[in-house]
């Protein structure tokens, strides 16, 4: 059992830095092709990764057609270093999908408004403390 354990987190490790460079290459070509006006690479990365991660979870838990291994390999190693947006996308879809649309709109307001204040709390921090 515990080895089974190691060569997940191993798998998952290796499958996170595979995202993780999957990321920073899409960061450099469509910064490079869109320019910087907007934050288009951030955008697109964040709206292909909750694609995927549908797709895998549908594929693994509704269709039974990927094993766990797999789907954790993929989805939280790959996905979760090209995105945590996808995460926090299939979280909520799934509340919503089970009819707890209430649950589901009360975490995306929380989750924004929350990381957005740390993100606030960071800066002034950043700003005022470690001057």
């Amino acid at each position: 059992m515990v080895y089974r354990a190691r060569v997940a987190a191993l798998l998952v490790m290796l499958g996170g830095a595979a995202g993780t460079l999957a990321r920073y290459l899409a960061n450099l070509w469509l910064g490079q092709l869109l320019g910087p006006t907007l934050p288009y690479a951030t955008f697109a990365v964040n709206v292909l990764g909750s694609f995927v991660l549908a797709v895998l979870s549908e594929l693994g838990a509704g269709h039974g057609v990927l094993g766990v291994g797999l789907r954790l390999v993929l989805g939280t190693g790959v996905m979760g270093g090209f995105t945590t947006y996808s995460s926090f996308n299939m979280e909520t879809l799934r509340m919503a999908e089970q009819g707890e649309v209430g649950r589901a709109a009360s975490y995306v307001a929380l989750t924004v408004v929350t990381c957005l204040s740390a993100g606030a709390l960071g800066l002034w921090f950043s700003h005022r403390v470690l001057r």
